[in-house]
């Protein structure tokens, strides 16, 4: 196995969920987030050749998934509220009843994550993939600084808009 299998290997262990979760907050539907996961890894096979180590190769992952959502957003025609299909969660608690509170709990905050601002958003679930400040500045290409400033006015719109403000 070649150093490019390797990494890639090494991606999908490390990665795939977390990357997946970035895609899921960039798209509407289950299927537009296949596509968009598999223009995520097909990105990342054809920029292995590329990666010098100059960066940790898990900013270097999060940097294609970035790369290839905004693409998405780009290219994504408008739909109608009324098209939108809410994608589903998956949860790990054991009863029925807090499965489904659970389900709803996140399928609020993914509504709410949704409605705010990209660059917020971006920042946002980066953030909560565990990437640190760094990383995230690395990705986005903006500074630490800017980045803390993002963070704090998502989280003060995720609150009013949970809370039932808009």
């Amino acid at each position: 196995m070649d150093l490019r299998d390797q990494l890639f290997q090494q991606a999908i262990s490390e990665y795939a969920e977390g990357i997946s979760r970035i895609a899921r907050s960039y798209v509407r539907t289950t299927a537009e987030h296949e596509d968009l996961l598999q223009e995520i890894w097909l990105g990342l096979w054809r920029a292995l050749p590329s990666f010098r180590g100059d960066a940790s190769l898990k900013t270097f992952v999060y940097r294609i998934a970035h790369n290839r959502c905004v693409t998405e957003i780009a290219r994504r025609k408008p739909q109608h509220a009324g098209e939108e299909e809410l994608m589903t969660l998956p949860d790990n608690q054991a009863g029925p009843d807090e499965r489904l509170a659970e389900e709803r709990k996140s399928e609020r905050l993914l509504i709410a994550v949704k409605k705010l601002p990209l660059g917020l958003r971006q920042t946002l679930t980066l953030r909560l993939e565990g990437l640190s400040y760094m990383e995230i500045s690395e990705v986005l290409g903006i500074s630490e600084s800017n980045i803390a400033v993002r963070l704090n006015r998502a989280k003060e719109r995720l609150n009013i808009c949970l809370s039932g403000g808009e």
